[in-house]
């Protein structure tokens, strides 16, 4: 799949939550019609407290602030919080509450993963980052290592489409239907820059893949390097495929990934792919000073995108998901650099003679997981990793 590139935006990389969270309260400051903020987490912390000042100060001078949380993201860190933007006059709404033990089932695993804000239509804010506070890493130097991308032009567009959809979609289902989105004439937005972008967006309807093949489409025309840093990467055939056959043509890949234990089944589920990814020639390095939770990639140095998919089944397989692609070498530049220092700070290199002679209890743990982790897939409708 070939995005559709929009020109003439301004785009700014911000990292981590000491750029996101003034960049975000001072685009808050100075809406003047409509908020849309999406979160997969928004907890009841500094950072939430923060941002939910900002917001319900903007409802109460006319903005209409709608919120949008995923239930499961946010269990037990928005109870207060929620009530408090409530009272404030913000309208939020939970995607899929339906959260039972007994419901196990695709429904409940079909989270809303995105980290999406839309100000008057006009600026946009899309990455991996929630509203949480990052500096809060137990154990770890912090921050959490993760990006997202300021939006000013045309292709804020589509996010605004987006966002008032998915809106709609659920203000519906939580019998809201009095708070939908109201419907605007399409306006033409100005040319704010000169930078590529596209707002690509996974879904369980229309786009079901869009965000895999964007990423695949990038490696395909590959000749340099690729550089990915992802917190849960356990990829399907054709993602590792794809990244095989460009190290075969002389390809540098480099995949900067989660060396910390988050979610144990996953930590060692992955490392199971670490064998053939490394006698492919692929370059594996695992962050450790922190958590990692970017969901990034640059190819060629010209080619980037931004997003909250990470590249494993639960992300390009169930979730509902957004990126960023960026066609523009000096956003590619800056996002690159930036991996790379964060490697140097952080990071160690998974060498392959030492990773093939590791002990055999750990060995014996990998592939427990991964065959659990396939079985779970299986049982759940996705027993293909495609």
């Amino acid at each position: 799949m070939n995005v559709d590139l929009v020109d003439g935006n301004r785009l700014l990389l911000l990292r981590s939550g000491a750029e996101y969270f003034p960049a975000l309260e001072q685009a808050i400051r100075e809406a003047r019609r409509e908020i849309y903020l999406e979160a997969y987490i928004f907890a009841e912390d500094d950072a939430g407290h923060r941002i939910g000042t900002a917001l319900v100060a903007a409802s109460a001078r006319g903005v209409r602030v709608n919120v949008l949380v995923d239930a499961f993201g946010s269990l037990r860190l928005f109870g207060k919080l929620r009530e408090a933007l409530a009272a404030g006059g913000v309208r939020v709404l939970e995607f899929r509450p339906d959260i039972y033990p007994w419901n196990f089932g695709h429904r409940r695993l079909r989270r809303m993963h995105r980290k999406l804000v839309v100000i008057d239509g006009k600026t946009g804010f899309v990455g991996g980052i929630n509203v949480i506070d990052d500096m809060h890493t137990p154990g770890h130097t912090p921050p959490r290592i993760d990006y997202a991308v300021r939006v000013e032009g045309p292709v804020v567009r589509a996010m605004q489409e987006q966002a008032e959809h998915l809106w709609n979609v659920v203000a519906w289902t939580n019998l809201r239907q009095q708070w939908g989105a109201t419907r605007r004439p399409a306006v033409k937005l100005a040319r704010e820059g000169y930078q590529r972008a596209a707002f690509v967006v996974r879904d369980n309807v229309q786009h079901r893949s869009d965000i895999e093949d964007a990423y695949l489409d990038a490696f395909e025309r590959a000749e340099e390097e690729i550089l990915i840093a992802c917190a849960y990467f356990f990829p399907g055939r054709r993602f590792r495929r794809a990244l095989t056959q460009a190290a075969a043509r002389g390809v540098h890949v480099i995949l900067l990934l989660q060396g910390r234990v988050e979610y144990v089944l996953l930590h060692y589920a992955s490392r199971a792919l670490y064998g053939a990814l490394l006698d492919a020639g692929i370059e594996i390095q695992e962050y450790r000073r922190s958590f990692l939770h970017a969901k990034v990639a640059v190819v060629d140095s010209q080619w980037a995108t931004v997003g909250s998919s990470n590249i494993d089944p639960f992300s390009l397989l169930l979730g509902r998901e957004a990126n960023l692609v960026v066609d523009d070498r000096r956003f590619a530049q800056e996002l690159r650099e930036s991996l790379y220092q964060t490697m140097e700070q952080g990071a160690e290199a998974v060498e392959p003679q030492r990773w093939h002679r590791q002990p055999l209890l750990r060995r014996i743990k990998i592939w427990i997981a991964y065959g659990f982790a396939r079985f779970v897939i299986g049982v759940f409708g996705y027993g293909r990793l495609h």
